[in-house]
């Protein structure tokens, strides 16, 4: 029997994914229930999930009235399931680039000893199935960067597909989080590994959505790069 696990999608227009990965996540295990943080979405993507909790208890929905970006809509998420006694809160994408029986590798990470499990592209094993090399070259200078700057040994401090324990949410101070987009991916989990605990990555196989549009814009890509210098400058227990 699996702990209790929530895991936590946030949405914003994802219409044509979001009935299969309900669906498959919830075949997983009947221990784990999903919450979606949906940011307004105009294209149906919360009424779509609404006709689906009937009569499901394992899916939940917040709506919020427009784009809080995606560090605020897993902050609102890890309160809830905080509040809710969830033994483990996850991280996922809707749009498949995270592979759904990885869920549970993540959790048996966590049962085995870690208390924040990674579903990683650049440990052996993992990989990213069709990026351009531009890309895949940016995204893997950037781990570098991030790396180098704060000394975090995470060869996947952008990744967006994480298993944390309850009592590390519980003993991070969630409103002093200051990042919204792929920074606040690497302020969680260094504010983690600086407050001692265990991380373990897991390779997985990423691969780019292909139903709906990417989140990604230049703005995401300056806040993370200056937000790693300010994280390492002002880091405090």
């Amino acid at each position: 029997m699996h702990p209790r696990t929530l895991v936590i999608i946030p949405t914003f227009n994802e219409k044509e994914n979001i009935l299969r990965i309900l669906e498959e996540v919830l075949a997983l295990s009947p221990g784990i229930e999903i919450l979606i943080v949906d940011d307004g979405s105009p294209d149906g993507t919360a009424g779509l999930v609404r006709e689906k909790q009937e009569g499901n208890k394992r899916i939940h929905l917040l709506e919020r009235p427009g784009k809080l970006g995606l560090g605020t809509a897993y902050l609102t998420g890890f309160k809830w399931g905080i509040a809710q006694k969830f033994d483990y809160l996850i991280e996922m994408d809707a749009d498949f680039s995270h592979p759904p029986l990885k869920v549970l590798e993540l959790i048996r990470a966590c049962e085995d000893g870690a208390d924040i499990a990674i579903g990683s592209r650049y440990v052996k094993g993992g990989k990213v199935s069709d990026w351009p090399w531009d890309r895949l070259a940016l995204s893997y200078g950037a781990s570098l960067y991030v790396r180098m700057i704060t000394g975090m040994p995470v060869k996947d401090p952008t990744a967006g597909f994480v298993c944390y324990k309850r009592k590390v949410l519980e003993t991070l101070d969630l409103d002093a989080i200051r990042f919204i987009g792929y920074a606040f991916q690497i302020e969680m989990k260094y504010k983690s590994w600086y407050k001692g605990f265990k991380i373990k990555e897991i390779p997985i196989t990423f691969t780019d959505r292909v139903a709906g549009t990417s989140k990604m814009h230049g703005g995401i890509i300056k806040e993370a790069a200056l937000g790693v210098i300010q994280l390492r400058l002002n880091r405090k227990k």
